[in-house]
């Protein structure tokens, strides 16, 4: 079977499109997308778009003419933000692109290329509150209804399976590995982020997906121990995921859009309605901070809201 050759090169920071940007301005720029790659080895995921948000403000700032970094004060940084947002830039979206950029002048600062972070002082835009979205246990037993035996349709139902058993990240069910898992224990190691290591349990009916899945993979001459490979036997990619997770939803005749982050949200509300055990969940999910994790309590509301209604002698509201 024919594989498609990998080129090195090519997840290496390409600022080639701006020529007429000055120097002082770019190179400092591919040194900290370097610096992201070689020595935090963040995912190719997140270094793009690092490299999309400052590539961005590299033409904002050639626009009102700064030279280089050294001259970026924080009313310079407030007129980069009013720009994204009389560009149509929501919100959510500004804040990101301010944050690529705070932390790009904070390396500067560690490389002692500036004094201080002019970006510090400018506030980020209000946002109205996230609230992540989940699927519900119906629609997740419909959509994980995938019977048909053709090695690819198993490989997906294996790894949605596995994404709702396990409330794996995108990122982490994709570099997941062969030796990483362990079938007669039910567990799996995964890498999160800032490459920390944690050991997650499996259901059963994942595990026997899993299972299922490994005695078809070696049919598409599987490169390297990716668990998980398309149909040419590399590492199967995060957008190939997002691409057949959201087909599958379509034929399985969801109503909501399936994209793999819902999978992990469904997993993350579930087991926290079922438990209420935020710390668990926490530990799950591989969150550093309890704070994150608690974004998921308000999913729970309407049901810790009836048991309150029906437990509490002072709750039978609407009653004499």
């Amino acid at each position: 079977m024919h594989k498609s050759a990998t080129n090195p090169a090519e997840n290496a920071p390409d600022l080639s499109g701006l020529g007429a940007v000055s120097p002082l301005l770019t190179q400092p720029v591919q040194a900290f997308l370097q610096y992201l790659k070689s020595e935090r080895q963040l995912s190719l995921n997140t270094q793009k778009n690092y490299q999309r948000q400052l590539d961005t403000l590299l033409r904002l700032s050639q626009e009102i003419g700064l030279s280089c970094w050294q001259n970026l004060d924080a009313a310079a940084v407030r007129l980069l933000v009013g720009r994204s947002k009389r560009s149509g830039l929501k919100e959510s979206s500004i804040a990101l692109r301010l944050s690529a950029l705070r932390s790009f002048l904070d390396w500067m600062v560690k490389q002692k290329r500036l004094t201080a972070n002019p970006a510090r002082g400018v506030l980020t835009p209000k946002q109205g509150k996230h609230l992540p979205k989940n699927i519900e246990v119906d629609q997740i037993n419909q959509l994980l209804e995938i019977n048909l035996n053709d090695p690819l349709s198993v490989r997906d139902r294996t790894m949605m399976e596995l994404m709702y058993s396990a409330g794996l990240r995108l990122s982490e069910m994709v570099n997941l590995n062969c030796r990483e898992v362990n079938l007669l224990d039910a567990e799996i190691r995964v890498t999160g982020k800032g490459n920390k290591q944690r050991k997650l349990p499996i259901g059963r009916m994942a595990a026997t997906w899993i299972q299922r899945w490994l005695s078809m993979r070696e049919l598409f001459e599987p490169e390297d121990d990716a668990l998980f490979i398309s149909k040419m036997g590399n590492r199967i990619s995060t957008r190939n995921v997002e691409k057949r997770f959201a087909q599958w939803g379509i034929k399985q005749g969801l109503t909501t859009h399936v994209h793999p982050h819902k999978l992990r949200h469904s997993f993350a509300t579930h087991m926290l309605e079922s438990s209420g055990d935020l710390r668990a969940v926490q530990e799950l999910l591989g969150h550093a901070n309890l704070s994150t994790t608690q974004v998921y309590t308000h999913l729970d509301f309407q049901h810790l809201a009836h048991v309150y209604d029906a437990a509490h002698p002072r709750a039978k509201r609407g009653k004499s």
